[in-house]
């Protein structure tokens, strides 16, 4: 299989005026939408722009569901800011202090952004409810752009979202999967994206995984991972497309048919047979020993240990610094990919539960607000990327992976996925 390339979106600031590049024209995102699915119906109503952590965007969705209608408020944080190295990063908190985030990434040593990343906040029939995710496209950036605008809207859509979290996960995640396979079938593209998503609704924490992005907990100082990466090595995951009438070759490192160093995806038409997008999913409650989540993209986990991030994390007061430096240190040992990671802070010492200030909502997709994230300047230098590297242990753990073999090489990021 040959995955093809596509148009990147690259999102720009001029003149304090946000828009999408696309083709070479400029689409404004201050629209107003009808957007049909799940049996919903949402409307951006509009939108005020005020200085720092005042900047909002304002949002209502009524929901049609079997119990009725459901009202959505949503209201932005301030967009990402790019520097002169050609980070983007921003940070939210809301008005107690209790629950503060912060986010980077960084397109780093490669030609092209892939890592896409969404942030969002909002109470749900009187419900509190903040979503986080990351994801990271290969062979292209669209299928990881679809999910950016689509995914946690889709999430909330669910008619069971807060009475039974993981199976509107799940079914999210596939229905999503399906909707972008439908939405790119008259095009040659046949990319992919991780999606590592975690959702804490009130004190619960629920964390969706497909792919080889990572979503990790800190509690009392110790790293928890609550995904495990989606290797075609892992023996359940080959028991599973074997099973299925695939087969798990060698080239460089393991891959799903000699071609995907992961086995499960958003997209990749012409493997959908195998590589599926069913999350696995893991949930806990945030007590007083959760101190910190970290989610990024295998740019970070390739070099940096899941007891690093930790460590490097808790090193910085506000998570915005954290997530800089978490991403600045995956550079500096090494990272050849881009670098996405969300740091989120639970200040217990505040108050016992999270509450979102003004309902807001961070980083929100297009189609429902008037911002967009910016993404890092090009730098023309593309490099292999290294193996990923050990992480905690999981409660949940594959019996066995396949031996590696000793001709392992770094690879590159195209070739992950079968460019």
């Amino acid at each position: 299989m040959v995955c093809s390339t596509f148009l990147r979106s690259v999102i720009v600031q001029a003149g304090g005026h946000f828009g999408v590049l696309a083709q070479g024209r400029r689409h404004h995102i201050n629209k107003t939408l009808s957007v049909v699915g799940f049996g919903f119906r949402t409307s951006f109503l509009g939108f005020s722009r005020t200085s720092g952590f005042g900047f909002r965007t304002s949002a209502k969705m009524m929901v049609d569901s079997s119990t009725g209608e459901r009202r959505v408020s949503l209201v932005d944080m301030p967009p990402g800011k790019v520097d002169d190295g050609g980070y983007i990063g921003g940070g939210w908190k809301n008005d107690e202090g209790s629950l503060t985030c912060g986010y980077c990434s960084f397109r780093g040593k490669r030609s092209t952004m892939e890592d896409f990343y969404d942030v969002k906040a909002s109470t749900i029939e009187g419900q509190t409810v903040c979503m986080f995710g990351i994801f990271d496209g290969h062979g292209g950036s669209r299928a990881a752009e679809y999910l950016k605008e689509h995914l946690f809207n889709n999430l909330m859509k669910h008619p069971q979202f807060l009475t039974d979290t993981k199976l509107a996960l799940s079914e999210t995640y596939k229905q999503t999967d399906i909707a972008f396979l439908e939405a790119e079938k008259d095009t040659y593209r046949d990319d992919g994206s991780t999606a590592s998503a975690a959702v804490l609704v009130g004190n619960h924490l629920y964390v969706a995984n497909v792919g080889d992005s990572r979503t990790i907990v800190s509690k009392a100082g110790k790293a928890i991972a609550l995904s495990d990466d989606h290797k075609p090595n892992r023996s359940d995951e080959r028991k599973r497309i074997e099973s299925a009438g695939g087969v798990i070759m060698w080239a460089g490192t393991w891959r799903v048919g000699g071609v995907l160093a992961m086995s499960r995806a958003f997209g990749n038409r012409m493997l959908k047979q195998f590589v599926v997008a069913e999350p696995e999913i893991q949930d806990l409650e945030i007590d007083h020993e959760a101190e910190l989540l970290v989610l990024a993209s295998d740019g970070l986990w390739d070099v940096v240990p899941n007891e690093d991030a930790v460590s490097l994390a808790q090193s910085e007061e506000e998570p915005e610094a954290a997530a800089r430096k978490l991403t600045d240190t995956a550079f500096s040992r090494g990272s050849a990919d881009n670098i996405t990671c969300i740091v989120v802070k639970f200040r217990h010492d505040k108050t016992e539960s999270p509450k979102i200030e003004g309902n807001a909502m961070a980083e929100s997709e297009p189609e429902l607000n008037t911002t967009s994230e910016l993404e890092p300047e090009l730098n023309p230098n593309a490099e292999m990327e290294t193996e990923s590297s050990p992480k905690a242990e999981l409660e949940h753990k594959p019996d066995a992976t396949l031996d590696p073999k000793p001709e392992t090489e770094p690879e590159a990021k195209g070739e992950k996925a079968g460019e």
